[in-house]
């Protein structure tokens, strides 16, 4: 099967090629392309786009999952390492919505 995304690979697709590869697809063949290009391609190559705009899995789903999570959660949501491999792509994906807790001393 082919799977398309954007040029320039970053932590979610990296994160999403290997998920495909290693979990979904172990034949898969990965295009890049300009993000712009990607959703009009993949209709027209039979591909199946991912974290790119107007993707079959976009950069943020409407669930607000990265493509990595939202494969996580249709496909292997029975495999809770993948379950929380998907929660640190998804952070490190959106870092802005990290919240952190500064540890004090007196709480470990």
């Amino acid at each position: 099967m082919k799977w398309i995304t954007r040029r320039r690979i970053q932590v979610n697709r990296t994160a999403t090629c290997w998920l495909i590869r290693r979990f979904l697809d172990s034949e898969a063949v990965f295009l890049f392309v300009p993000a712009e290009d990607v959703a009009k391609t993949q209709v027209a190559v039979g591909a199946t786009g991912f974290d790119a705009p107007g993707a079959t899995y976009p950069h943020r789903d409407a669930q607000g999952r990265c493509s990595f999570a939202a494969l996580v959660h249709e496909r292997s949501s029975h495999d809770l390492a993948l379950v929380e491999m998907a929660r640190i792509v998804q952070a490190a994906d959106f870092l802005e919505e990290v919240t952190t807790t500064l540890l004090r001393e007196d709480s470990y």
